[in-house]
């Protein structure tokens, strides 16, 4: 199946913007932002074992995975810019993926990344198994406590999370030269997992331009508030 998709087509856009989501999420995760960033076409990215891709197995290595999407996404250029949207291990794929991209000479003119720290910093608190994997879901909120208490929601998500996280903790940035597009990096003030400081350390992933962006909230500050002006900023640049 593809690995990205659009609910909204808007092929009139000078911008296709790519959207990963968090471990154990899926496209929904990014429901309607497609009708509200007007400027862009919106795709989604969606990981195997979850939404429409639930019959197939989760990847365990992160670069492989970013390796294909980067595949498909060149693949159907058609010269329109590209910018990608990454929220927490979102932000590892999505930036692999513009390493990719660039790699192969295809452009990217932004990379926004979200409640995610920097790639070359260490990463020691990738959750061990089902049951770290659900308390490390519940510590960052974002989803509702009476789903997580639901056995047929854990079992739904619990193969898919486990083997995010386990990818995330396997996850080494390989010796590279920097990006040379423009990076954006937001981060909740009151994030437990991401500090502003480790999220600034993403400057050091381009030689382009760098912004950082500290916004009101915890980790899934933008389920309430999606971060549409720093979208929007991000593909006008």
């Amino acid at each position: 199946m593809p690995w990205t998709r659009t609910t909204a087509p808007r092929a009139s856009a000078p911008v296709r913007l790519f959207c990963f989501p968090h471990a154990g999420g899926s496209p929904l995760f990014f429901r309607g932002w497609g009708g509200a960033l007007t400027g862009a076409e919106v795709y989604t990215v969606c990981y195997p074992g979850r939404a429409e891709r639930l019959g197939e197995e989760p990847f365990t290595d992160l670069r492989a995975m970013a390796r294909l999407i980067a595949e498909e996404i060149a693949g159907a250029d058609d010269g329109r810019r590209v910018v990608l949207f990454g929220h927490s291990m979102g932000a590892l794929v999505a930036y692999e993926t513009a390493a990719v991209l660039e790699e192969r000479g295809a452009p990217v003119h932004g990379l926004l990344v979200s409640g995610a720290r920097a790639p070359h910093l260490p990463r020691s608190d990738a959750p061990d198994g089902p049951e770290g994997a659900l308390r490390t879901l519940t510590e960052l909120g974002g989803t509702a406590p009476e789903l997580l208490a639901d056995p047929d929601f854990r079992a739904l998500i619990l193969p898919s999370l486990t083997a995010d996280f386990a990818m995330l903790g396997g996850y080494t940035k390989p010796d590279r030269p920097p990006l040379s597009c423009p990076v954006t990096a937001l981060v909740g003030d009151a994030d437990p997992r991401v500090t502003p400081a480790q999220a600034e350390a993403w400057r050091e992933a381009s030689r382009g331009a760098f912004r950082l962006r500290t916004v009101p909230g915890d980790h899934f500050y933008l389920a309430a508030e999606p971060p549409f002006d720093a979208l929007r900023d991000g593909c006008r640049a």
